[in-house]
């Protein structure tokens, strides 16, 4: 009983990884705040880290991404490759830190975090609670293999069987919708490549993902998508072929043109503490297409797409989930699978295959 008791109360123990003794002390502050967080040390360049990493066993290590000599995407894939933890990158909000950031969840870290104003910020409590939350959603993360192990699954593994629980598909399919968060950058370079040229639907995805982020985050999804990969702008044409990012900041929604469908970019409130939403844009396709949707819901920290998913199930939409075998954290598949409103549980390397086959039977 004693040792059941001492293990629930284990605190996460967290390295911080930072070139600046500055940083380091107020990124340990910020987490030290959380009485489920344990700072247990700070290194300022990668050996103190591979150091630190082997020899106090941290759950979750917070990376700077840009460092003197070794970066940090190199340390990064050092620790990876020698002992894969969760890592939360701390980035700069630049066009170079997008990328870098871009790179470095394409590489195995869970999630990121941007530093307000620039490499040394006397104003990082702006963004306290978002670090605290996601160190503590990272401490939860199944780490995936490489994207390459990802891959060989799909020729080596046969197809799950299919789990839909009903015999007929919507009439008439009109659009795919994508939610996804922690995790989603990876899923996604999963999925939408593996999406043929004439792929039937288009497709709308909100990934949560902050200002500045979401347009390279586009670029890098489009060099490898048959399909035209595009950071949505207001009024821009729903088509077949076109693959639509949500930026960051804003609500996405589709508003009926004369007989034709469009973006609408808003700027109301964040929804569960996210903008864009899942909800939101789930309820605006509800509303304005009806249920003859295609609905994908990925890997992801908390419950955005759950409503939103409702709604649309209500009026015949077609669901599917991330399987939490493949899943860096569970839980937006998991609260739609636990609502009871999905058609499909399928994992990430079948996933792709999954779409298109609903997709063309109509």
């Amino acid at each position: 009983m004693a040792g059941r008791a001492m293990n629930a109360e284990r605190k996460i123990r967290v390295l911080i990884v930072d070139d600046s003794a500055f940083m380091r002390k107020v990124i340990g502050d910020i987490l030290g705040a959380d009485p489920s967080i344990d700072v247990v040390g700070r290194a300022r360049n990668g050996r103190e880290a591979m150091d630190a990493i082997n020899g106090l066993s941290p759950d979750v290590v917070t990376l700077d991404i840009e460092m003197p000599g070794k970066s940090g995407l190199e340390v990064l894939r050092d620790i990876m490759a020698i002992k894969p933890i969760p890592v939360v990158m701390v980035s700069s909000l630049t066009k170079q830190g997008a990328n870098e950031t871009m790179q470095a969840l394409d590489s195995g870290a869970v999630d990121f975090v941007t530093k307000p104003s620039g490499t040394i910020s006397l104003d990082m409590d702006k963004v306290g609670d978002e670090l605290r939350q996601k160190v503590i959603a990272a401490s939860k993360a199944s780490l995936r293999t490489s994207r390459l192990h990802i891959g060989l699954a799909t020729k080596i593994l046969p197809p799950p069987p299919i789990q839909s629980r009903r015999e007929a598909m919507p009439r008439r399919l009109e659009m795919l919708v994508i939610a996804a968060s922690t995790g989603g950058p990876m899923a996604l370079q999963e999925v939408i490549p593996e999406l043929s040229a004439d792929f039937p639907l288009p497709v709308l995805i909100v990934q949560h993902m902050p200002p500045g982020f979401t347009s390279s985050f586009a670029s890098r999804l489009n060099e490898r998508s048959k399909l035209t990969v595009l950071e949505a702008c207001d009024g821009m044409p729903i088509r077949k072929g076109a693959v639509i990012i949500a930026p960051g900041g804003y609500h996405l929604i589709v508003e009926k043109k004369q007989m034709n469908l469009v973006c609408r970019l808003t700027e109301t409130p964040p929804v569960r503490s996210v903008r864009p939403s899942a909800d939101v844009l789930f309820t605006s396709v509800s509303e304005v297409v009806g249920g003859n949707i295609l609905t994908l819901v990925l890997t992801g920290m908390g419950r955005d797409g759950l409503d939103g998913t409702r709604l649309l199930r209500q009026k015949g939409a077609y669901v599917i989930a991330e399987s939490k075998e493949t899943s860096v954290i569970y839980g937006m598949p998991g609260a739609v699978t636990g609502a009871g409103l999905v058609d499909e549980v399928l994992p990430l390397y079948s996933i792709a295959a999954g779409l298109e086959r609903v997709s063309k039977q109509n």
